[in-house]
């Protein structure tokens, strides 16, 4: 029979209406807060880093090829299309496929606006996934191997700044070779991702265009676009891809290509960190006190317990019991409720952001066990190995003068 476990049971469920119950109630409280806040804070921040890294993928894939002698510009140097690696590359294992694409910047005039953009080609080949819940107006273009087709997709940013609508005529104006070169295409679709800095440069064409442009052949292409199954994995995939492509092609990640926006997201864990140090202490101070206080209205109990032999070591365990379960009710109150805000935005939305600011029309959640687990555990240890050293105070008590105590 474990004694000390006994003995803090009957603490726990013997008279209400000592001096100490408020203050166990109110660290319960605190405890309970704390992790709400952290769950919150976890939840709202990795969803936020999840929603942006899609949506710069979604425009950019997870890794793209392109040949070595490729500036930084939006103009290509062409490559062929016929690659050994192409579509071979998705059998690979963590990559989920891979596309063509071509880009080319040009100009888009109407008869009141002129505007600099963008125009990406893709192929029949492309992976539509992420622009299937980004369409406000119209439908995705069709691209056919076998015809070309001048349907385009534009955003609700350029579309509002150029006063364009669905199934306008839309003449954009190229330099090649130091000619101008006019193309008229038809607005098909618009989309809407919230990141302004991409919707306003990308149109999206059939690659055929382009190709036409630059006085390319139908094989000749800009690059090759890879999508991988696991983010987490993208350094060590995109050090697989550089070994399957050659030595005259280059690879490089999504967050080679934008740091900076990355480096921003990296940021974000900083915020964190300093939330969850901050919630932690808070939890921690409080139960400290409440640890003191029990302490202190159970002298005469201490007192009592050493003169019949027991050792400071195992009344210290009947408080830590004690202050396990204040903990342990605190955990639970908290996860209740920090799942339970997490879930009603996660499915209703509840809590609207301006998008323009934010680049997300919603406060983004992410809810994973793992990181809910990892907070729960991680708040116990730490606010248990606090109360360690003042549970240490027990050993001072002398049992003469705790027995008289009143």
């Amino acid at each position: 029979m474990n004694t000390e476990l006994f003995i803090a049971r009957r603490i726990l469920s013997g008279n209400r209406d000592n001096f100490s119950r408020p203050i166990v109630r109110i660290a319960i409280l605190s405890i309970a807060l704390g992790l709400a806040v952290m769950l919150v804070s976890v939840a709202i921040v990795t969803g936020f880093q999840t929603q942006i890294r899609d949506k710069v993928i979604g425009f950019g894939s997870h890794i793209q090829i392109t040949a070595f002698n490729s500036n930084v510009s939006y103009e290509s140097n062409p490559i062929p299309k016929k690659q050994p690696f192409y579509p071979g590359l998705e059998r690979i294992k963590g990559i989920r496929h891979i596309q063509v694409y071509a880009t080319k910047a040009g100009i888009i005039k109407t008869d009141e606006q002129i505007q600099g953009v963008v125009l990406k080609g893709i192929g029949s080949d492309y992976d539509w996934s992420f622009f299937k819940n980004k369409m406000v107006e119209g439908k995705p273009i069709v691209i056919s191997d076998t015809g070309k087709t001048d349907e385009v997709l534009v955003s609700r940013n350029l579309a509002n700044m150029l006063k364009l609508k669905l199934h306008d005529n839309l003449r954009m104006y190229f330099i090649n070779q130091n000619q101008t070169r006019a193309r008229k295409f038809v607005i098909a679709g618009i989309y809407q991702t919230g990141l302004e800095e991409f919707d306003k440069m990308y149109v999206i064409c059939d690659i055929a265009h382009i190709q036409k442009l630059n006085n390319w052949s139908t094989e000749e292409v800009a690059g090759f676009e890879v999508l991988i199954k696991d983010f987490s994995d993208l350094k060590a995939m995109c050090e697989t891809v550089k070994d399957n492509i050659g030595y005259d092609l280059k690879a490089e990640s999504i967050r080679d290509m934008y740091p900076q926006i990355f480096d921003w997201l990296a940021l974000q864990d900083t915020n964190v960190a300093i939330i969850l140090t901050l919630m932690v202490l808070v939890s921690g101070i409080a139960m400290i006190s409440t640890l003191l206080i029990l302490i202190l209205e159970r002298t005469n109990m201490i007192g009592i317990l050493k003169a019949l032999g027991m050792k400071n070591g195992s009344i210290r365990k009947i408080f830590l019991y004690n202050s396990a379960y204040i903990i342990g009710k605190g955990l639970l109150w908290g996860n209740l409720a920090g799942i339970t805000l997490c879930w009603l935005q996660l499915h209703f939305g509840i809590i609207k952001l301006p998008q323009e600011s934010y680049y997300v029309s919603v406060v983004p959640i992410n809810l994973y066990y793992l990181p809910i687990l990892l907070i729960n555990v991680g708040t116990l240890l730490v606010c248990m190995i606090l109360l360690i050293v003042p549970s240490h105070i027990i050993s001072r008590i002398q049992p003469v003068k705790a027995i008289q105590w009143d």
